[in-house]
């Protein structure tokens, strides 16, 4: 559900630009503070919109994968130089000269993401992409508490969700 809100989030933006949107939102419970948790995935998804080229292309899968729930986003943005992916978890790191504040942002999101992940006993990796862009995977822990009948639980989030939620953005 966090991915399904940020996509809504973003819709304008990805209007504006003509992107299009490839979603897959299965479900992906995970146990945390759950503004940081949708400030993980909203990072992402803005990262991906606002670093991209107008008509491309923005991907996000949720799931699960054994014992970790996943979210990946990925983007068709420019050509990043294989070596300097690590870099941009960095805070304050850009591709662009300017390493500070503009209008395409101040350099913290994949930072902040990273520092999210980690705070959750989670890990991030990312990959440039052959044709330009860049995909970003996070996996967290699985809710141990999914299973146990409901008011031995607290609300988990989910990244993804279930049924419609796999539909293109409006």
């Amino acid at each position: 559900m966090a991915a399904a809100d940020a996509l809504e989030l973003a819709a304008p933006e990805v209007e504006r630009l003509g992107l299009r949107v490839s979603r897959v939102l299965g479900a992906a419970p995970v146990a945390g503070d759950r503004a940081l948790l949708e400030r993980l995935v909203a990072n992402l998804v803005e990262n991906a919109v606002r670093h991209n080229q107008p008509g491309g292309r923005v991907e996000v899968d949720t799931g699960r994968a054994g014992p970790q729930s996943v979210v990946r986003v990925a983007n068709t943005g420019p050509p990043i130089p294989a070596a300097q992916v690590d870099t941009l978890f960095e805070p304050f790191r850009r591709l662009e000269p300017d390493r500070t504040g503009s209008a395409r942002g101040a350099g913290l999101g994949l930072s902040i993401v990273r520092s999210v992940a980690t705070a959750h006993g989670g890990h991030t990796t990312a990959d440039a992409l052959p044709d330009g862009g860049l995909e970003v995977t996070v996996a967290l822990p699985v809710d141990r508490r999914i299973g146990r009948p409901p008011c031995q639980r607290g609300r988990p989030r989910s990244w993804g969700g279930v049924g419609g939620e796999n539909s293109p953005p409006r």
